[in-house]
């Protein structure tokens, strides 16, 4: 309401708001979750999605912010806000902390998607499966040549599709400072296909 000139805020609704407002919380800060926390915390599900794999379930680690946040710290905490210039996340579950690690760097972030699954020009890049193979593909303009990128998935596991999506950010001409990754799988051997990346992972089995 206008008051002699002055906005007088309506007292009402002001003290309706002041409900939903709060101190800012510095808890999660104050008690940093390690990699061992996030790793208590995913869920192994036998014989999903087929009977003899042990699917890692990171939906726990989601569900709780403190977790969730940490594992961002994790995934980022060798570089710092200014140095990257894109985040690069791969599909599907590797855009949830892709994105998330793009805001904390004040980054872009891009999507490295199935084929078929982005709607303006695409490079392509196909890849090994046990039986057969599939293709990943990233926009043309993605990426400025000389970018730099961190790479994130949620899965290291064989490695073809990082080794792919790695190979479409060489394509636009960009550099991958790191691979990261939340769980790796070790003795599928998927580092042995990004021999020519740093990679870290959070959690190794």
């Amino acid at each position: 309401m206008l008051v002699g000139g002055r906005v007088i805020e309506n007292q009402k609704t002001s003290d309706r708001d002041d409900e939903f407002r709060t101190e800012p919380d510095t808890t999660m800060t104050d008690t940093c979750p390690t990699a061992s926390d996030i790793e208590r915390a995913i869920r192994n599900i036998p014989d999903f999605p087929k009977r003899g794999i042990q699917f890692k379930d990171i939906t726990p680690v989601l569900a709780d912010a403190r977790l969730f946040s940490g594992s961002i710290d994790l995934l980022t905490q060798n570089l710092k806000p200014g140095v990257v210039d894109a985040v690069v996340g791969i599909d599907a579950r590797g855009f949830i902390f892709a994105a998330a690690a793009a805001v904390k760097l004040q980054a872009g972030f891009v999507p490295v998607r199935k084929k078929g699954k982005l709607p303006y020009q695409t490079h392509e890049q196909e890849y090994d499966l046990e039986y057969g193979t599939a293709t990943v593909a990233v926009h043309v303009d993605a990426l400025k040549p000389g970018s730099r990128v961190l790479l994130i998935d949620d899965l290291l596991a064989t490695g073809g599709t990082a080794a792919a999506a790695a190979a479409l950010v060489q394509r636009l001409g960009a550099q991958i400072l790191e691979i990261s990754f939340l769980i790796e799988l070790s003795f599928l051997g998927g580092r042995d296909k990004l021999k020519d990346y740093p990679v870290r992972s959070l959690v190794v089995y």
